[in-house]
């Protein structure tokens, strides 16, 4: 699987195009499904964000699904267990790009192994996954105590696809919490790297190469928490 991990989504042209290289073609060519289902776990979040996500709006502007695909269908993980897998498991092979929402990465983990979405993984060598703030979070070893919204007193463990953690929304306005002193704060509790990351970058992963591509401010942290850069 290719991921861009991102943390506001399609942003600017620098991930707009690397998207388009992660797909092989043009957006307008490529069969997209988007997973709202982060958004039911995280508290914030409300029946109208729902909505907005599979309307293709983010904050007044275009989100995931009104980037201009070919299709669009969404991929609801907590029905899928009430459904035969050889009726689902076809919609996600056909898909070219997963798109797979915000909210509480942990819900999510949850509900993509429960589903068997999670298993599903390594079968899909050539789809593109793009993930938004929890979206992206959810491929991480752990999140971090700092972003368990659903079971505050609960684990922090999520899938553990990449090796390296992902503080979303840097110094996002009106956010106290997602400043860079609480990255910097945060990064030291995870024994694992991490990246923090703004509305205007993205971490593309392929086949363990990983490419930060970015037209705001990140900063990168080792095991221990120490800043690397840029």
């Amino acid at each position: 699987m290719k991921l861009l991990l991102t943390s506001g989504g399609v942003t600017n042209d620098s991930i707009r195009a690397k998207l388009e290289e992660l797909l092989g073609k043009p957006i307008a060519q490529s069969r997209a499904l988007l997973i709202p289902t982060a958004q039911w776990g995280q508290p914030a979040c409300s029946p109208q964000a729902m909505y907005d996500s599979i309307a293709g709006r983010s904050d007044g502007s275009v989100g995931l699904s009104g980037l201009g695909w070919q299709s669009v269908g969404v991929l609801e993980l907590t029905a899928l267990p009430t459904i035969a897998e050889e009726r689902w498991m076809p919609w996600v092979h056909d898909a070219d790009v997963l798109l797979v929402d915000g909210g509480e990465a942990v819900y999510l983990a949850h509900w993509m192994r429960r589903s068997g979405l999670a298993d599903l993984l390594p079968e899909l060598r050539d789809t593109v996954w793009v993930g938004v703030s929890a979206g992206s979070m959810v491929m991480a070893p752990r999140i971090g105590r700092h972003f368990t919204d659903w079971q505050p007193d609960g684990p922090d463990e999520t899938l553990g696809v990449v090796d390296f953690a992902i503080f979303p929304h840097l110094d996002y306005p009106g956010w106290s919490e997602n400043t860079l002193e609480a990255a910097r704060r945060w990064a030291p509790t995870l024994g694992v790297p991490s990246y923090a990351i703004d509305e205007q970058t993205a971490i593309a992963v392929v086949d363990g190469t990983v490419e930060v591509v970015s037209e705001g401010h990140w900063e990168q942290y080792d095991a221990d928490g120490k800043p690397q850069g840029p």
